[in-house]
């Protein structure tokens, strides 16, 4: 599946990829032991926190990195490596107290000036979620345990940010080698790269970090993440015992994984449907006019798209914000029922009732039923839809801009990085740069108000955007995660993999 991780694409590999013929070994004991061996789609490109990603990435970074604040299962944020946080009035000045007992697997000790390090690297870094921390301004460690960090303006999702790529810590004298760093990870986290037992891009070993600071995470003696982004490969691999737990890389077969005795632990993260960007009509005209983008929003048959294209596995929306935002609102689920006629209607009143045509990349990573079933239901309602499939570059040219519109499958992130993401006029996925005054006027409400306030007008903008037709989503996917008899976890509600510590033996 082609999908975005907050700030970048991850383009699933099609590379099928062999694990070891050895089953895994699932044996535990009170406080941790035996070996957790999981499935990923993607590998990491580099261990260095400043070109780092998360998404499908996070279990590589979370093994041997700890994040500065805590992203639980029940969505909530937590202390981590930070034991207190804390917001000035006006939320423009974030105060992290660090713990005092950590060390990393250098032998060096975390300090606040570690962390400014870190921090400041990240920042200017090549991770493509860098921007995340643009609104910073300064960065001070005035004692050992205390950072400050500055806002420009209120970031209601900076608390987020911390949990994630961006807050991943290293040790201060690893950053000085960064050649030695991107292959050899020095971190404080629960597990220690075993680079004599790892094959770059395939297979990553781990072992029990002996001096952890926080033993309760640590469940198992060894973890191993093989990389697996071909779905046979993955369902080979858990008919074989190959894995105790893996992120299948589409829904497709289901049934034979839970055939085989496997759990499928499921959420929904990603919504997948048409991004109108050209909202303004620069390249593709037509879709200046809101009653076209309603009109293509009538065009599609959701519930037929699901069952076509994901098996019925997710659940038809009509809205980019997450069932769990307090913007969503089910009624805009039903705000363009599937009708072709009102399609046409609203066409011809736009002065399309001859249809035009509309230029978008294609992706071989979709397969080529989706461009055609989006095709098919363009057509119905007179509009030709033109593709060009720009190969490894459809990211790039997608973001250019060089398309007005794309098929294309988003995270659902929390509202303000959501709206940071696709929304906000300097927003990655709005390529074009649109600005709506009335947008603009929810944004600066929710950025400067307090929680209640975010949450009402969180709800304005969603049903905004949706009566202006930004988007056409079909559905939410249904991401899965397969555990076998031996292993359960818990789903995380902000991430499409779980964190590696929620991975634990049953009994």
């Amino acid at each position: 599946m082609l999908r975005w991780r907050t700030a970048t694409a991850a383009v699933a590999i099609t590379a099928a990829l062999a694990l070891s013929s050895c089953a895994a070994d699932t044996g535990s004991t009170e406080g941790g032991g035996g070996t957790l061996t999981l499935g990923a789609i993607v590998a990491p490109t580099t261990f260095d926190p400043a070109g780092s990603e998360w998404g499908n990435r996070a279990p590589f970074y979370q093994a041997v990195y700890d994040t500065l604040l805590l992203a639980t299962s029940e969505g909530e944020i937590e202390p981590f490596l930070a034991e207190s946080f804390e917001y000035n009035e006006d939320n423009t000045v974030l105060t992290l107290t660090l713990r005092d007992d950590v060390t990393f697997t250098d032998g060096s000790e975390l300090t606040s000036d570690v962390v400014k390090q870190n921090l400041e690297r990240f920042q200017t870094g090549t991770s493509p979620d860098a921007g995340y921390l643009s609104g910073i301004t300064s960065i001070e460690a005035p004692d050992a345990t205390t950072v400050v960090i500055t806002l420009a303006a209120p970031d209601p999702a900076m608390l987020n940010y911390l949990t994630r790529d961006p807050g991943l810590i290293a040790s201060a004298e690893a950053l000085a080698d960064p050649d030695s760093l991107a292959t050899d990870p020095v971190g404080s986290g629960p597990y220690v790269l075993d680079t004599a037992a790892t094959v770059t891009g395939t297979s990553y070993t781990y072992t029990k970090n002996p001096d952890y600071w926080n033993p309760d995470l640590q469940h198992y003696d060894t973890l191993t993440i093989n990389v697996l982004a071909d779905a046979t490969a993955a369902v080979n691999a858990i008919k074989a015992g190959e894995v105790n737990g893996i992120k299948l890389a589409s829904n497709d077969n289901l049934t034979e994984v839970e055939s085989a005795g496997w759990t499928v632990n499921a959420n929904e993260l990603d919504f997948q449907g048409l991004l109108l960007l050209d909202r303004a009509g620069t390249m593709g005209e037509p879709l200046s006019d809101v009653r076209v983008r309603q009109a293509i929003n009538h065009a599609f048959d959701r519930e037929a798209l699901l069952t076509a294209l994901q098996s019925d596995n997710g659940t038809v929306t009509g809205q980019v914000f997450p069932e769990s935002s307090p913007a969503f609102d089910p009624a805009l689920d039903e705000r363009y029922p599937y009708d072709p006629e009102k399609a046409k209607d609203l066409l011809a009143e736009a002065g399309y009732a001859d249809g035009f045509s509309l230029a978008m990349p294609s992706s071989t990573v979709l397969g080529s039923t989706t461009y055609t079933l989006l095709a098919q239901q363009l057509a119905d309602i007179g509009i030709t839809a033109e593709y060009t499939d720009p190969g490894n570059n459809f990211i790039a040219d997608l973001l250019a801009p060089k398309f007005p519109a794309s098929f294309m499958a988003l995270e659902q992130n929390p509202d303000w990085q959501l709206i940071q993401f696709m929304i906000a006029p300097n927003a990655v996925f709005n390529p074009f740069k649109y600005a709506d005054p009335q947008v603009d006027e929810y944004l600066a409400q929710i950025q400067a108000g307090d929680e209640a306030t975010q949450a009402e007008v969180a709800k304005q903008l969603n049903e905004y955007i949706v009566e202006q037709a930004w988007f056409a989503p079909f559905y939410r996917v249904q991401n899965s995660i397969a555990t076998d008899a031996n292993t359960s976890v818990e789903m995380m509600p902000t991430n499409v993999y779980p964190a590696v510590y929620d991975f634990q033996p049953k009994g």
